[in-house]
């Protein structure tokens, strides 16, 4: 996911994501545990979508305030 796609959408679309890479995330740390996952490189590639969301989020909160 580009930053850029990510500042585009409103804060309720990207909530939205945010709780479906939160259950992609727990699916995968699931599989990695009972030895099925096949992409190890998507875990890390979630764990970095979920961190640019939330930064996204913050920072138009923060705008919202100022």
């Amino acid at each position: 996911m580009k930053v850029a796609d990510v500042r585009a959408k409103s804060a309720d679309q990207l909530k939205d994501e945010l709780v479906k890479l939160k259950k992609e995330q727990f699916n995968l740390r699931f599989q990695a545990a009972t030895g099925q996952l096949e992409k190890t490189g998507r875990v890390s590639e979630v764990r970095r979508d979920i961190a640019r969301i939330k930064t996204i989020l913050r920072e138009k909160a923060q705008a919202g305030q100022a």
